[in-house]
C-alpha cells in the first residue's frame, strides 16, 4: 500500500500528515515555532527555524505511522500564504527574518501610492493594496536590507512566499532545488496578473520588484522537483502539489462545483466561494483569487474574505489576558453565561481586514459594567469570531447573487461547539462540519494525488466528503439583527485609533 504525504506549513505551526486512499490520516506530527514581535504591528517567522520545524514534522509522522519516505507515492505542500522572504541561492540560508502576512508595517508606503497604481493594481490581480500581500513586503526589504538589495543585484538572492522556501529546500536547496510557485500563492502577491497567471512587468515596477529574483509560476497540481535523498523523507519522490491553505481548505471539503463555499478558522478566517472559471469582481470589499488550476486545466477562480483575527483572539485572552490557561477552555467558560451580558469585543488587533480594509482601526472592548465578568468577555470573543465570518458572507452573497443556505466548515475552532452553535444563530443559515476535519493538508494530498494518478479524478475525490456534524440555527430574525446592530456599533468604535 502506497500514501501521499501533506505538508503544512501555517502561521503558528508546521505539521506533516499521511493520509490512505480513502482520504484517512495514518500518521501525523506538528510543531510550532517561534512567532517574532519586534514592534507595535510588525510580525516575523524565522525561515530557518520553519525548515528545522518542518524536517521534525516529516520525521516525527513517518515515525508515528512506521513508515518511511519510500512508502508515499508524493508529498503536496500547503502553506500560510502571503509570508515572504528572501535567501541566499549559495548558502541557503534567509537574508532576514520572513514578514508574515498579519504584518502592517507597510502602511505608510502603501498611503503614498497613487490612486492610478492602485486602481491598477485592483484591475489586474483582484486585490485591494494593503499591507496583507507580498509585494508591499517585497518591497520594504529591498528598500531596508542592503544585503538582500545587493544579492538581487548579484543575481544571488532569490524571493518567494513559504512554499517556495519549502519546495526548494526539499528539492536539495544550494545544491539544485526548484525555484517554483504555483498560481494561488502567486495570486496573493499583488504581482500576478489574474488573467495571463504570470508576473506582470506594470505591477513589478509599482512595486520596484525585480523579476529575476522570483520564482516560476506552475498549475497548482503537477510533479515540480523530487525531494533530495539526502533530506527529511530520505528518498527521491515526487513533490506534486501547492496550494495556499485556504484554496487547499476549499479541495479538501471537495468545493469543486461553483456556488459552494467554506469556512476556515484559524488563527484567522478565510471564507472562500467557488466563483467556476470566471473571475467575480467583488463590490462589497472581497478579494477575486485563484482557487485552483490541476495541470494543464482550466483555472478556477474564488471570491475571498478574511479576518486577521479570530483563533488568535482566544489566544490573546490565554497568553496576554491570563483569562484561561488553555484554549479548550474558553467553550466551558462562554456557556456559564446565557448571553455576553452586553459586552462587544472588536479583535482588531493589525486593523480589519474584509469587508472593511481599515489599517487604522484597532481592538476594543465595549459594553463594560460591574457586571462583566471574564465569562461574558469569553463569549463575546466567540461571537466576534462569528459576526466577522457573517459580514464575508453576507457580502459574498451580494457579489454573486446567491444566497448561502450553509457552509461547510474546517479549522481548529470547529470543535467548539457553542461557537459552530453561535455561527449557526449569527447567519441563519446551516453549519456543516466534515468528518475529516483535516482539510488544509487532505486538500494538498488530493492535489499531489491527482498529479500521479493516486486519484483518478474530482469524482472520486467528492464521494470521499461525509458530514460529521450539522447546526442549525435557533434564534429568531430579530435576535439575530439585534445582535448584528450591537456588533456594527462596536465596529464604529473600533475605527481611527491609529493614526
Amino acid at each position: 500500500m502506497s500514501y501521499i504525504g501533506s505538508l503544512d506549513q501555517g502561521t503558528s505551526s508546521t505539521r506533516f500528515m499521511i493520509f490512505d486512499h480513502k482520504g484517512v490520516v495514518v500518521g501525523q506530527h506538528q510543531v510550532e515555532h517561534q512567532q517574532i514581535l519586534p514592534r507595535s504591528g510588525w510580525v516575523e517567522h524565522d525561515p530557518a527555524e520553519i525548515w528545522l520545524r518542518t524536517q521534525e514534522a516529516i520525521a516525527g509522522a513517518l515515525s508515528k505511522a512506521k513508515l518511511s519516505g519510500k512508502d508515499l507515492k508524493a508529498i503536496g505542500i500547503t502553506n500560510q500564504r502571503e509570508t515572504t522572504l528572501f535567501w541566499d541561492r549559495r548558502t541557503g540560508k534567509p537574508l532576514s527574518n520572513a514578514i508574515v502576512w498579519q504584518d502592517i508595517r507597510t502602511d505608510e508606503y502603501i498611503a503614498m501610492l497613487s490612486e492610478t497604481d492602485r486602481a491598477t493594481v485592483h484591475e489586474r490581480t483582484g486585490l485591494p493594496v494593503a499591507p496583507y500581500f507580498s509585494a508591499t513586503k517585497m518591497n520594504w526589504l529591498l528598500t531596508h536590507n542592503s544585503g538582500i538589495r545587493e544579492g538581487v543585484a548579484a543575481g544571488t538572492a532569490l524571493a518567494g512566499t513559504i512554499d517556495t522556501w519549502l519546495l526548494w529546500n526539499l528539492s536539495g536547496g544550494p545544491s539544485g532545488g526548484a525555484h517554483l510557485t504555483d498560481v494561488t500563492n502567486a495570486s496573493r502577491t499583488l504581482l500576478m496578473n489574474l488573467e495571463t497567471l504570470q508576473w506582470d512587468k506594470d505591477l513589478l515596477s509599482i512595486f520596484d520588484v525585480p523579476s529575476a529574483c522570483l520564482p516560476e509560476i506552475r498549475s497548482s497540481s503537477e510533479i515540480y522537483a523530487m525531494t533530495d535523498p539526502a533530506g527529511p523523507l530520505g528518498c527521491a519522490i515526487p513533490i506534486a502539489s501547492i496550494l495556499g491553505d485556504q484554496q487547499a481548505a476549499m479541495v479538501g471539503q471537495a468545493c469543486f462545483d461553483h456556488g459552494q463555499s467554506k469556512t476556515t478558522y484559524g488563527t484567522g478566517n478565510f471564507a472562500l466561494l467557488n466563483t467556476g472559471t470566471q473571475i467575480v469582481r467583488s463590490r462589497s470589499g472581497l478579494l477575486s483569487t485563484v482557487l485552483f488550476k490541476f495541470g494543464d486545466g482550466p483555472v478556477h477562480y474564488a471570491l475571498e474574505g478574511s479576518v486577521a483575527v479570530t483563533g488568535s483572539a482566544i489566544q490573546w485572552l490565554r497568553d496576554q489576558l491570563g483569562i484561561i490557561s488553555e484554549t479548550s477552555e474558553i467553550e466551558i467558560l462562554a456557556r456559564s453565561v446565557q448571553d455576553n451580558g452586553g459586552v462587544c469585543f472588536v479583535p482588531a488587533f493589525s486593523g480589519l481586514f474584509a469587508p472593511h480594509w481599515r489599517s487604522d482601526a484597532r481592538g476594543v472592548i465595549v459594553g463594560l459594567t460591574r457586571a462583566s465578568t471574564k465569562a461574558h468577555l469569553a463569549r463575546a470573543t466567540l461571537e466576534a469570531i462569528c459576526y466577522q465570518t457573517k459580514e464575508i458572507l453576507d457580502a459574498m452573497s451580494t457579489d454573486s447573487g446567491t444566497s448561502l443556505q450553509e457552509m461547510r466548515v474546517d479549522g481548529g475552532i470547529t470543535s467548539n461547539e457553542l461557537c459552530m452553535q453561535l455561527q449557526a444563530d449569527t447567519m441563519g443559515i446551516d453549519i456543516v462540519r466534515p468528518q475529516i476535519q483535516e482539510t488544509t493538508a487532505l486538500g494538498a494530498a488530493y492535489a499531489a494525488g491527482l498529479a500521479v494518478g493516486f486519484w483518478s479524478g474530482i469524482d472520486e475525490i467528492r464521494t470521499q466528503w461525509k458530514q460529521s456534524r450539522r447546526w442549525t440555527p435557533s434564534t429568531s430574525e430579530e435576535e439575530r439583527e439585534a445582535g448584528f446592530t450591537q456588533w456594527k456599533k462596536a465596529i464604529e468604535k473600533s475605527l481611527g485609533w491609529a493614526e
